[in-house]
């Protein structure tokens, strides 16, 4: 059978850019001053900040004349504002052009600014196809007794629709993950562009070679398709994570998907072993385990996405209930289409 191209639309739901928001980088990758450069929802895009630790997302070509803004172009911070290299035009986090070296900048030259928000150590902006503006806010966690975030990220081919299904497609956490014991914890709900669903498992893990068996409640939030919030609790040590699932086009066929974790420590609910090691283990070292252990399941999905296809009419079982009440819910998503469940 000849295998399809990977550019074939039929590989991907309708709308390789589906409205939402989506991350830009980790916060402290981009210090007071800095810049950075990113291939963006198929757009060449910069972030930096300002003296002031204000963040400016923008596409990454100056309006005079086309010089690229990022790092690789020459484009630099000089005392809080970006300026282009090639006329040496300045702008501040606003997009607005405020200096050009000989002349009074000119009013309308205006960076193509993103919305941006910087929550819980997150950068991201706001995507929409039919260029509206945020449709929604994204909620700020407390950050009280949680440690550093750590992370991973994967670059693949793939789709935001694909990966976020994840997170109400419990059948498979079995037999793709080896998760034991899956349960679903009451309907999947939908809200405007909120989606909440809640499920339970036990998961044997080797620490230093001795078998844990957990036995978690994880609770998942989601925001449109580029931002998946994850609450763990495992009931016998008392031990909290939380997990950030950040899926986000970068072209028209390839994502990037970052899996940032926090954790919080709670006194052992028993004084069984694996309680006590849980409990005892340094933060910094849990969380980096743990990251490895997400990176571990995310790498076991990346070789499905990669060689699977949308099915825009996919044959469900009873079981999948919460499959099509997503499909419904990203419809939303799409301003300029229909997308078929």
């Amino acid at each position: 059978m000849m295998r399809r191209s990977i550019a074939d639309n039929s590989y991907y739901p309708p709308g390789r850019y589906p409205e939402g928001w989506y991350l830009v980088e980790i916060a402290r990758k981009l210090p007071a001053g800095g810049i950075l450069e990113k291939e963006w929802m198929g757009q060449q895009i910069v972030a930096w900040r300002d003296d002031a630790g204000r963040v400016c997302v923008c596409e990454a070509y100056c309006p005079h004349l086309g010089g690229h803004l990022g790092p690789k172009g020459g484009g630099c911070v000089i005392n809080g504002r970006l300026v282009c290299p090639f006329h040496g035009f300045e702008y501040d986090a606003a997009g607005r052009c405020v200096a050009t070296p000989n002349t009074p900048p000119p009013k309308t030259a205006r960076l193509n600014v993103y919305e941006a928000r910087e929550l819980n150590g997150l950068i991201l902006a706001w995507w929409s196809p039919a260029g509206r503006g945020p449709q929604w806010e994204l909620p700020e966690w407390p950050e009280k007794e949680w440690h550093r975030l750590d992370y991973g990220s994967l670059h693949f081919r793939g789709h935001p629709q694909e990966t976020t299904e994840n997170s109400v497609d419990f059948n498979h956490l079995q037999y793709v993950h080896g998760y034991l014991a899956v349960e679903r914890a009451g309907e999947v709900q939908v809200d405007g562009a909120r989606l909440r669903s809640q499920f339970n498992f036990r998961r044997k893990l080797y620490l230093f070679g001795a078998p844990i068996l957990t036995r978690v409640a994880a609770a998942v939030h989601v925001w449109g398709l580029g931002y998946s919030f994850v609450e763990f609790h495992e009931r016998a040590s008392g031990l909290k994570l939380r997990q950030w699932i950040l899926s986000t086009p970068v072209n028209d066929t390839h994502v990037r998907l970052v899996a940032a974790l926090q954790i919080k420590r709670r006194e052992p609910g028993q004084k069984w072993l694996a309680a006590v090691l849980l409990a005892c283990l340094p933060a910094s070292w849990l969380s980096r385990f743990f990251v490895s252990r997400v990176m571990h399941d995310v790498r076991q999905d990346v070789a499905i996405w990669e060689n699977k296809r949308y099915q825009p009419l996919p044959i469900l079982n009873r079981y999948d209930a919460g499959i099509a009440t997503y499909r419904k819910y990203c419809e939303q998503f799409y301003p300029h289409s229909t997308l078929t469940r």
